[in-house]
């Protein structure tokens, strides 16, 4: 099968594995021992054999690796299981425009030997999870890292040759100001990543941020004074929003991250790692055990495999697609589903653009800020059932 004929595909891969859960997280990962990131990565590189016939009919994009913290493994192990991928699937032709690799680092797992080793496995993307640059912050965040650690890490990275690298960020913290929040911004800013993320903290039920702050309210003005001047700073320091809470100069929004908010098809592997493959949505086991005795068969980690009705694909298209600044196109929605988007949604639209939550230019449906500061609402108007 030629190229040219082949689909497109993004891979996920979960390394489900941490020094230290951190107090906000609520993600499938905890801390383990060697020999148990060693057997994990031996049956990761089973179900990414098994998949071959599967990879048969896909030419892959994008590859992210996240966690957890994939930095935790050993630099070797993430070489191995890249290896793997490019032994069973097609990644075109990698010297002329191969795929976007991305990989999520965590400051006090990353080294200067491992970032080598990424570079020579491919990796032409860092994520650092950095979240703030206050370490009063960091320690109450229950991360192991302090800023100095960060920033000398990032400069590795740089020196080392990583030319594509975003920084995580989380805003909306206890006891935060918008002062303190400027702060991180602006260091941040100052290293001149190609890509920043900047999320709202969410207080997750069953992590320990929730038992400690779980019933205090939303500050809800300063979250949105947060938000406003996020893109303010970062639209003056060069980085455009092209997402709610994602920012890029030029040339560098995640690839990987827009196949999500586009509906496009993508493969998970790796311990609950979610998956759309066609018209059916599906995770793999998330029991490790479970996983680790199943893994040399990817049919056999699937759960919940649940084909889409042509409603719940019109859904997602809408509710993720206007996540993003250039909203949703009306002949793409037109040519996906066979039926105009007025159609299917004329007096949502038509309510929302009166309230001034949402616009129209060139064919594409977009938030407008008032629109953004009520996503949860705008969105939720275009769930049909």
């Amino acid at each position: 099968m030629l190229d040219g004929q082949k689909k497109d595909l993004s891979i996920y891969i979960h390394i489900p594995f941490c020094v230290r859960k951190c107090s906000y997280c609520d993600f499938l990962s905890a801390p383990a021992d060697e020999g148990t990131k060693n057997k994990y990565v031996k049956a990761l590189i089973s179900e990414i054999k098994s998949c071959r016939q599967l990879a048969a009919e896909y030419l892959v994009k994008t590859i992210f690796i996240g966690g957890g913290t994939p930095s935790s493994l050993e630099g070797q192990s993430i070489a191995m299981i890249l290896d793997a991928v490019r032994e069973n699937f097609d990644l075109g032709r990698e010297k002329e425009a191969g795929p976007e690799i991305t990989i999520e680092i965590n400051p006090g797992t990353v080294t200067r030997d491992k970032l080598r080793v990424y570079r020579k496995a491919g990796i032409n993307r860092l994520s650092f999870g950095l979240q703030s640059a206050d370490n009063k912050e960091l320690r109450l965040l229950g991360r192991i890292h302090t800023f100095e650690e960060f920033r000398d890490n990032y400069r590795a990275a740089r020196e080392l040759g990583f030319r594509n690298i975003n920084i995580d960020l989380i805003s909306a913290l206890p006891g935060q100001t918008l002062n303190n929040w400027l702060q991180t911004l602006e260091k941040a800013a100052a290293l001149e990543p190609e890509h920043i993320s900047a999320y709202g903290l969410i207080i997750e039920e069953g992590t320990p941020f929730f038992d400690s702050y779980g019933e205090e309210e939303p500050d809800e003005e300063l979250d949105r004074q947060i938000y406003a001047r996020t893109k303010e700073y970062l639209e003056g320091a060069g980085y455009y929003r092209y997402e709610i809470s994602n920012y890029a100069k030029q040339g560098f929004v995640c690839e990987h991250n827009t196949v999500y908010w586009t509906c496009k098809e993508y493969l998970g592997l790796g311990l609950g790692a979610a998956s759309l493959l066609g018209n059916e949505r599906f995770h793999n086991e998330e029991d490790l055990l479970t996983y680790l005795k199943y893994s040399e068969n990817y049919l056999n980690t699937r759960r919940d495999v649940k084909k889409m009705t042509e409603m719940e694909q019109m859904e997602e298209f809408m509710f993720l697609g206007l996540r993003m600044t250039q909203g949703v196109n009306k002949k793409v929605f037109a040519g996906k589903f066979g039926r105009s988007m007025q159609e299917v949604y004329g007096a949502v639209l038509k309510r929302s653009q009166l309230e001034g939550l949402i616009k129209e230019k060139g064919g594409n449906i977009y938030l407008t800020d008032k629109g953004i500061d009520l996503s949860n609402m705008v969105m939720a108007r275009f769930l049909l059932n």
